[in-house]
């Protein structure tokens, strides 16, 4: 069966996916959400060197590892430049890939070309007294709350998984000059709910690059859907397997 691997979005890290894990993985399927080099568990690497080359290298070292295959490789927010790539190293290995409310980059863009607002998060680090630091957002009134999660619950929750994001992740350029990678089939899932000013997404081609008809759904919530619908966004996920 398909394995499912999970990437975190920006500031986030693998333990946003826990509501998610245990309804994939009732169906059957192996699933892997690991934390991206400097978040959770690897906060402490880090640094001004960690960009997205890193994230990419993280998620191609893990399929490579673990000898996976048939993988559906859903990325978060930022993590849709770090699926880009990762599937442009070993496209024989993806069998889906789903961008989640993501970026969705062309060849050599970075995460400002996809969503310009970017910079002034990339100009915030630069001036700061790291250089390289950007913090996690600040709480907004509902119905926008923190990454569109509005319970306090949840909000305190979400909290402790929150990291800053080196600014290298939002500067390094996707590579994606692998013919082989375009025949992979992919779905974007858009969370429709309450967005911060400034945020737009690129409306999705009406054909995929392998030639088939766009894939769209909708989630009528926030942006961190894997923690407001869970049930609902895995039985999505679960859709695109036998």
């Amino acid at each position: 069966m398909p394995t499912f691997l999970l990437v975190h979005g920006a500031w986030h890290s693998g333990r946003c996916w826990e509501r998610v894990v245990p309804l994939l993985e009732s169906a059957g399927h192996r699933v892997l959400a690991p934390s991206l080099t400097g978040y959770g568990d690897r906060a402490h690497l880090a640094g001004p060197e960690v960009g997205l080359d890193t994230h990419v290298e993280d998620v191609v070292g893990l399929i490579r590892a673990e000898d996976l295959s048939e993988v559906v490789l859903v990325g978060h927010s930022y993590a849709g430049l770090v699926i880009s790539s990762a599937a442009n190293e070993v496209p024989e290995r993806i069998a889906h890939l789903v961008y989640l409310d993501a970026m969705v980059p062309e060849h050599g863009e970075t995460a400002v070309d996809v969503m310009p607002v970017t910079q002034r998060l990339i100009d915030l680090a630069e001036r700061s007294e790291s250089g390289w630091r950007v913090p996690p957002p600040t709480e907004l009134p509902p119905p926008i709350g923190l990454f569109g999660v509005t319970d306090a619950a949840d909000i305190a929750w979400l909290r402790t998984l929150l990291s800053d994001q080196p600014v290298d992740c939002l500067r390094q350029p996707v590579r994606l000059d692998n013919p082989a990678a375009r025949a992979i089939p992919r779905t974007h899932i858009h969370c429709v709910g309450a967005q911060p000013e400034g945020i737009t997404r690129r409306p999705v081609p009406p054909v995929q690059p392998n030639g088939s008809p766009a894939r769209v759904w909708h989630l009528p919530t926030g942006h961190d859907c894997m923690i407001t619908m869970p049930a609902e966004l895995s039985e999505l996920l679960l859709g695109l397997v036998p």
